[in-house]
């Protein structure tokens, strides 16, 4: 069966149940199939590959998986994870469906400490853990009336190609904005200090983290983060919820998790 046709049998026969629920409780009305959603992030991530050049730092590579390492091991998906650290000055981070992560070098400049890049690789497998992909690829879809995404994506450079590469999180990448909406990156931040929190991962930092982000912007987001919450909202948002995930942290130090990366 085509793709195409698989979505089509998924959008008739899922239209009824399709509803589904965020980590953080939200109602989700997603169409595509994880399987789908799964291949189109491995050929994105194949793509980018291609593309943008892999660093040859092995200090900071292993660096950057044991930061993610730490914190996909307490997720209760035992998915694998392929980590790869990008040559590129952009402060920016990703991370797509099937389980793909990919970092910048430039990230590292304003990440100072490894619970601050937790703070980052947390909130981008947040996006992954509430499925925010499938959100916005189910409107791309509607939109495209059926296209078949698989074949496009790896296609030649086109609106349609941008846009699906919009939906998964990658619009930085490819001039496209809104990667994600606020409401999206409101539930990844709050997602990702969880994940972190359990991981054993200071939470505290996520502020000094966006506090750095601030100081190297000239007091704006970042490039990716450009239609994003402000700097100033985004660390009182942080802030308001350390209370809540301090005790995860407090546990998980208990409980003998104390990541050493660097």
């Amino acid at each position: 069966m085509t793709f195409r046709g698989k979505i089509l049998i998924t959008v008739l026969a899922g239209s009824l149940a399709a509803c589904a629920t965020s980590p953080l409780g939200r109602n989700q009305f997603l169409l595509m199939p994880e399987d789908q959603m799964n291949e189109m992030g491995a050929t994105a991530y194949a793509q980018i590959k291609q593309e943008t050049p892999v660093s040859k730092d092995q200090r900071q590579t292993a660096y950057v998986r044991c930061v993610t390492d730490a914190i996909t091991t307490t997720l209760a998906d035992k998915q694998s994870w392929e980590v790869n650290l990008f040559d590129d000055n952009a402060a920016n981070a990703f991370a797509l469906p099937g389980g793909k992560i990919g970092v910048n070098t430039g990230l590292l400049k304003v990440a100072k400490n490894q619970s601050q890049l937790a703070t980052v690789i947390g909130h981008e497998i947040g996006h992954v853990q509430a499925q925010h992909s499938n959100e916005r690829m189910s409107l791309e879809y509607a939109t495209q009336n059926g296209l078949g995404l698989l074949g496009t994506i790896a296609g030649q450079d086109t609106a349609v190609k941008q846009g699906i590469f919009a939906a998964l999180g990658l619009g930085a990448e490819y001039g496209v904005t809104l990667p994600f909406s606020r409401k999206h990156e409101a539930e990844a931040d709050i997602v990702g200090l969880q994940l972190m929190a359990n991981a054993g991962f200071d939470p505290r930092e996520s502020v000094n983290l966006w506090i750095n982000m601030a100081a190297s912007n000239g007091g704006e987001p970042p490039e990716f983060m450009s239609t994003h919450p402000s700097n100033e909202t985004r660390i009182n948002g942080l802030q308001s919820k350390l209370p809540e995930v301090m005790p995860l942290y407090n546990k998980a130090k208990a409980a003998g998790r104390n990541p050493s990366c660097g």
